[in-house]
């Protein structure tokens, strides 16, 4: 990929006995807002550290506009971080802050004050550099810190879950302060964030990351709407996952069967008698009192869930797993323990390859 910024060559790293990255292969876009997204313990952090220099790869190559950089000192990469913690110095002022990076490298005071104004003007803070940090939201100070990682003008920069100790207002609003600043200012960004819907809003591309390895690297609508893992369907968003085996195929629609019954999809490249993983979003499940054609998967409706911009209903199937479907009002037309008929259009469901 001749636009890439950062490549990683089969990257591991290893704690011990403990590996916690295995052979991670990527390639990241000059300008691209990249997050490592995964649950606790997934390697993210630790990718984002081996790419700072914070922590040394056990194996492989990482590079840096096409030269590696195993082998430079943190402050020698063109790369900055950007920590959960802010990590500002709380007896300086928000100007000093900005601005210690072309201090200590001995700039000309005119330039840093040039730098740090036009920092000030970015982060929508002017007005503010006479503050200490203790005398900032915490939205402000995640700002400040954005603005010191970026004075150097860096190539990439590394944010490592960034927003998490905001409430969930701010959170919000940062995360749209976030995006403007990556735009506008065109550099690469690499997010490292266990938040879903964080991930969803802000990414060019997310790396979902489960125990060590990459398991999708693709956009967040192919995420979403695509995933290629029963994994990556079950951590990104809701979804209702049945195990089945397909009986049927008709050109690229599967007739599946499972515990709870007999369901359909789309899906190319299987053969009946192959067991797949099928997953179909809450969104895009239908409900009916009538059987319908190629489908018999029957259950109870148990309860409605009050999401605030949703209903999840809860439907409970005769093998005892339970199912969701969501409308943004509740569907009128069931109570609870009535007797149901699920089903969908094919489409919409996707077929993933069967792994333990």
């Amino acid at each position: 990929m001749s636009d890439s910024i950062v490549t990683l060559i089969d990257v591991e790293k290893s704690f011990g006995k403990n590996k916690v990255v295995k052979k991670m292969n990527i390639e990241i876009k000059e300008g691209e807002f990249l997050t490592l997204l995964g649950p606790s313990g997934c390697g993210k952090t630790t990718t984002l550290r081996m790419i700072a220099g914070f922590e040394e790869a056990s194996s492989g190559i990482i590079m840096v506009q096409g030269e590696s950089i195993e082998d430079k000192e943190p402050f020698e990469r063109e790369v900055n971080t950007v920590f959960q913690n802010y990590a500002l110095f709380p007896h300086m002022s928000v100007f000093d802050n900005i601005g210690y990076a072309l201090k200590i490298r001995k700039k000309p005071k005119n330039e840093i004050t040039k730098r740090v104004n036009e920092m000030l003007d970015l982060i929508q803070l002017k007005g503010y550099e006479n503050r200490k940090p203790d005398a900032l939201s915490g939205g402000q100070k995640q700002r400040v810190a954005i603005a010191r990682a970026l004075i150097n003008n860096p190539k990439v920069l590394l944010l490592d879950e960034p927003l998490g100790a905001l409430d969930l207002k701010l959170r919000k609003q940062m995360q749209v302060e976030l995006k403007r600043l990556q735009k506008k200012l065109g550099i690469t960004f690499i997010y490292v964030t266990h938040d879903q819907e964080e991930a969803l809003t802000m990414s060019d591309r997310i790396a979902i990351m489960n125990e060590g390895v990459i398991e999708q690297l693709a956009t967040p609508s192919e995420i979403y709407d695509r995933p290629i893992t029963k994994f990556v369907a079950g951590f990104i968003g809701e979804s209702n996952i049945f195990d089945g085996k397909v009986i049927e195929v008709h050109d690229e629609i599967l007739v599946i069967e499972n515990s709870a019954g007999t369901i359909m999809a789309k899906g190319s490249g299987f053969k009946v008698g192959e067991i797949v993983h099928v997953s179909i979003r809450p969104e895009y499940v239908k409900v009916s009192i009538d059987p319908v054609e190629g489908f018999n998967l029957k259950g109870t409706v148990r309860d409605f869930l009050y999401m605030g911009t949703v209903v999840n209903t809860v439907i409970d199937l005769k093998d005892n797993t339970e199912i969701k479907y969501s409308r943004f009002e509740k569907d009128d037309d069931f109570k609870e323990r009535d007797s149901v008929n699920i089903y969908w259009n094919p489409e919409k469901a996707v077929v993933i390859k069967y792994k333990k």
